[in-house]
């Protein structure tokens, strides 16, 4: 027997303008009666259907499906009218799960889940979709298995995707009707993302960086801040601490002093409402970073290389919440570059960061909010700084904001 996933969706055409959702959940389907919040006595079910948010692709898969379209409950064609209170009903099926993507018993840690959307929380060093050599490995597979093992047919619609070593929040569309919604939502930039990233140096307070990306010639992966072919591009960012790392000579693994240092208590208060950072002691056993010196300064490195024990290495850093306007590919990593605050550990776009302690760039989508695609119910998510970022903390000193030197 043919196994599908169904949703099915009603709204009550009103003589007047008002939005009253009310909601009935089964195992299997969701009856979800709506107001449309205005008169529609003369529109075709087609366009009503395209005022709830039905895209092309939607519509034709509503046409191609048994009673997939109702008005009162009867088969209807889509170019019928519809009346004040008439109930306009459609019926989502999906039969046939997404091709090319095996699904592969991975880790996925879900934040949230209903008929509609998922949202994941992912970790690094997984890819969101398959590639060339990532067939099996990717955020992707993980959720085709996710519900390939409870016998549903599901395919995949990312809305909001992350670099494979960028950890956090994802948003999944489950259905076609939310996919086409939550994308024409995107493209308005109505779903809302923060971020928290490590940079090098000391990062101003705040800015905005508005600067065109583009691709960058001979690479086919990498981009670059390009006035003349670049699209536009838009990041705000506020940096929250600035700390340092102080390298002895002696090769051995060494663990400083670590505080928290706010540089504006509102915006650290509303980036860190759900996701404190709990630092250990400077003498605590229970994390010891295998690090090698880094030198900010070539006097450093020349009493390294003289054998000098007296001398130590100093590298510094800033957390910043980043706020994007547009999501251009590799954004945030660009355009920290291009003010010389590039991510510690970035591979493609800081190839000679030579701290021990970042194996990735510390990236993290660390909230998100929109509105529900169906209900358009207000949601918010947070997903708390992964241990590899706070790492970073436990083994850093407070640095004072009118003492931290720009480098």
């Amino acid at each position: 027997m043919e196994q599908s996933s169904t949703r099915i969706l009603s709204w009550r055409v009103p003589p007047f303008e008002t939005a009253v959702v009310q909601s009935t959940d089964s195992r299997r389907s969701t009856a979800i009666h709506c107001n449309t919040g205005h008169a529609a006595y003369q529109q075709t079910i087609e366009a009503f259907l395209r005022a709830k948010g039905c895209s092309h692709h939607v519509l034709t898969q509503l046409k191609r499906t048994d009673h997939g379209i109702l008005r009162n409950g009867e088969w209807a064609y889509a170019n019928q009218p519809v009346r004040t209170g008439d109930l306009v009903t459609i019926r989502l099926e999906e039969t046939e799960p997404s091709e090319q993507i095996l699904p592969v018993p991975l880790p996925l840690q879900i934040v949230y889940e209903d008929e509609d959307i998922l949202i994941a929380d992912k970790p690094c060093n997984m890819p969101v979709h398959p590639s060339a050599g990532n067939y099996e490995n990717t955020l992707a597979n993980a959720v085709m298995y996710y519900y390939s093992s409870r016998n549903i047919p599901f395919a995949f619609r990312c809305i909001t995707r992350l670099d494979r070593d960028t950890t956090g929040l994802v948003l999944i569309a489950k259905n076609s009707l939310s996919g086409a919604i939550l994308s024409n939502m995107a493209a308005k930039r109505q779903i809302h993302r923060e971020y928290l990233a490590i940079t090098e140096g000391i990062l101003p307070e705040e800015g905005t960086i508005d600067a065109p990306i583009a691709r960058q010639d001979g690479s086919p992966l990498m981009r670059c801040v390009d006035e003349e072919h670049g699209e536009r591009a838009i990041t705000h960012y506020r940096r929250l601490s600035s700390f340092m790392y102080q390298y002895p000579v002696d090769p051995a693994p060494a663990v400083v002093t670590s505080q928290r240092y706010s540089a504006n208590p509102e915006f650290a208060d509303l980036a860190f409402r759900q996701s404190s950072i709990n630092l250990v002691p400077a003498d605590s056993a229970s994390w010891q970073p295998s690090i090698n010196p880094v030198y900010a300064d070539s006097a450093s490195r020349q009493s390294s290389a003289a054998g000098n024990s007296a001398a130590a290495g100093t590298m510094y850093f800033s957390l910043a919440a980043i706020r994007l306007e547009t999501g251009r590919t590799h954004q945030i990593r660009v355009h920290m570059k291009s003010i010389g605050h590039p991510l510690p550990g970035d591979f493609l776009y800081n190839p000679n960061s030579v701290c021990a302690l970042t194996p990735r760039q510390m990236l993290h989508s660390h909230r998100i909010s929109f509105q529900h695609p169906i209900t358009g119910e207000t949601l918010e998510f947070v997903s708390e700084m992964p241990e590899d970022m706070l790492s970073m903390f436990r083994s850093a000193k407070q640095i004072e904001s009118e003492n931290s030197p720009c480098i």
